[in-house]
């Protein structure tokens, strides 16, 4: 490796960074305009080799993760409301959903990798 290796690695390393947080924060529209979150997961998959290796990796499993389980729960919400348990679901599915990207978003702003899941 050169000494002119390491200036460029940094500068990929916050570009990585910065799409991180872009992700998050399409996550975080999704709250409002629910597409969002499919700009997101797409972007997650598209950039994932990128990333593999690095600190940013664990945000990338953790975005996904978070979205995957967030369709479960608004299915199984959907599938029970006529009972009205369904309410409760998407209510704890909506906090759970805040909290992840939360979390995230935090841990990434303090240059932290998330925890394994």
């Amino acid at each position: 490796m050169t000494m002119d290796s390491a200036p460029v690695a940094d500068d990929k390393n916050a570009s990585l960074k910065t799409l991180t947080t872009v992700i998050y924060a399409l996550y975080a529209l999704a709250l409002f305009a629910g597409v969002s979150a499919i700009v997101a997961i797409v972007l997650n998959y598209i950039k994932r080799e990128e990333v593999q290796g690095t600190w940013l990796e664990s945000h990338f499993k953790w975005q996904i993760s978070t979205f995957w389980w967030s369709v479960v729960w608004c299915v199984v919400g959907w599938l029970t409301f006529i009972i009205l348990i369904g309410w409760v679901v998407w209510g704890v599915a909506f906090v759970w959903f805040v909290y992840r990207i939360a979390k995230g978003w935090l841990n990434l702003n303090d240059n932290k990798p998330m925890p394994v899941q």
